[in-house]
């Protein structure tokens, strides 16, 4: 597929929100091929260039893209739930530029050919951009380590066993101690698999479902034990989608110690509670599970306080065969990339969060732990932006996600804010612009 190049574009009447530099106002942009020409608050003085398509934001959010850090996109291997393609229109519709995703595909992304492979056919979709972790394990066995150098090498951003914690304390020392070596990041699904054979959060809700409960304490212990582990072999350290009080406060008091940590959470984990599997609905079974009303609470003092980093979708797509099934044996995961900036916004207009500091956790924060040139609008810079509404409100539909799962613990919630346009590489992937102009009159 032949990719036209972009020309020129100048966006006018914006909104332009920029946490990398701190700006929220009016303002105006130019973009030219596949950056960011220019920027400024009244950067055309009225008189955008002649040769320039002229987009009138009319007041809209103009943002950088957002950057997804934890996605399951499930190719190769299981492209009847998610692929390159369905997932990549997924991450456009919900204005997501660059994502991060997992190596648990089969095969396991843990030689340089399966990252490779991912890496040139999410180049020839066009699409989102699509980076890829490398395995902590080889085969995300547990045992062995992977050849991290190498699959650095070949492109991996950062190491993870995924949905599976490395139990082996021995195993998560000697990684942490490799991954060191080359300013590696370890990614770890903190949850201690011994304790983690349940089906929902341990509690009352359980015990009068009939359901086996999954203990908070199996995050807490091993967010404790990693970071002993992290004290005495050094290294980077990032926890995924925490969601209990404690995790929160382990975090911080391993920061406030000068341990290089970092975590982010999911919005199931900032937006929902257990109650959510109250009707045995299996969209809202979720690893780790969802938790009780304090620890939601937590998450968002977490979020305001600025120990959780990050907010990442936790897109774990599963195919309805693997979802309509009694509670016990249905598939944990649910859909997130086309909810993630509206259920997110929720902290803004419930007044927790600024814009500016939601759209920080959701663009140059996860970029920054990736290390990734992204999530930022700034003359130089590649143009993958978002366009969006605020306020406008609609209603969570999974039958009309682009994503292939049509399972979302989100399904029929009303949210406040809509994606409009998607630009990568200053190249228009998605657009709803004309239907918004047309609802305006």
């Amino acid at each position: 597929m032949s990719i036209k190049k972009p020309g020129r574009t100048a966006y006018i009447n914006a909104r332009i929100v920029d946490p990398a530099s701190g700006f929220d106002g009016p303002g105006e942009l130019l973009t030219i091929g596949e950056e960011v020409a220019d920027i400024g608050a009244k950067l055309f003085d009225g008189k955008p260039p002649a040769d320039a398509e002229v987009v009138d934001c009319a007041g809209l959010c103009l943002v950088p893209g957002l950057v997804d850090m934890r996605v399951q996109l499930r190719e190769p291997g299981e492209e009847h739930k998610e692929g390159l393609k369905s997932g990549g229109e997924a991450a456009i519709a919900g204005g997501v530029t660059t994502v991060a995703c997992l190596p648990n595909t089969n095969p396991v992304m843990d030689d340089e050919a399966t990252l490779e492979f991912v890496a040139r056919r999410a180049r020839k979709l066009a699409l989102t951009k699509v980076y890829c972790y490398g395995a902590i394990t080889k085969g995300l066995r547990g045992d062995e380590l992977a050849e991290m150098g190498l699959l650095a090498e070949a492109g991996a951003l950062a190491f993870t066993d995924a949905t599976k914690a490395v139990a082996d304390a021995q195993v998560m020392r000697r990684a942490l101690q490799y991954a060191a070596t080359f300013d590696l990041m370890i990614v770890q699904h903190p949850e201690e698999p011994s304790l983690a054979s349940g089906v929902v959060n341990s509690g009352e809700m359980a015990t009068r479902m009939g359901l086996s409960g999954i203990p908070r304490e199996a995050e807490i212990i091993m967010l404790e034990r990693d970071m002993r582990l992290l004290a005495m072999s050094g290294g980077r350290y990032h926890a995924a989608h925490i969601s209990t009080a404690d995790s929160v406060a382990i975090i911080a008091a391993a920061k406030e110690k000068g341990l290089r940590v970092s975590c982010d959470t999911a919005p199931f984990y900032f937006a929902l509670n257990e109650l959510s599997v109250g009707d045995y609905r299996t969209f809202a079974k979720l690893s780790p599970p969802l938790r009780s009303e304090s620890d939601r609470a937590a998450i968002i003092e977490g979020l305001k306080s600025g120990v959780i980093d990050a907010i990442a979708s936790d897109h774990a797509p599963q195919d309805q065969d693997s979802k309509r099934l009694p509670f016990p044996q249905a598939a944990f995961g649910g859909s997130g990339l086309e909810t993630l900036l509206a259920v997110s916004l929720d902290l803004y207009h419930n007044a927790d969060l600024s814009l500016l500091e939601v759209l920080r956790r959701l663009t140059v924060a996860p970029a920054d732990l990736l290390g990734l040139d992204a999530g930022r609008l700034a003359k130089g810079h590649k143009a993958d932006i978002a366009i969006f509404n605020p306020d406008e409100g609609w209603k969570v539909i999974a039958d009309a996600f682009k994503s292939k799962s049509k399972n979302s613990p989100f399904d029929g919630r009303p949210v406040q804010g809509r994606v409009l346009r998607t630009v990568v590489d200053g190249r228009v992937v998605f657009d709803d612009m004309n239907r918004y102009a047309e609802t305006r009159g």
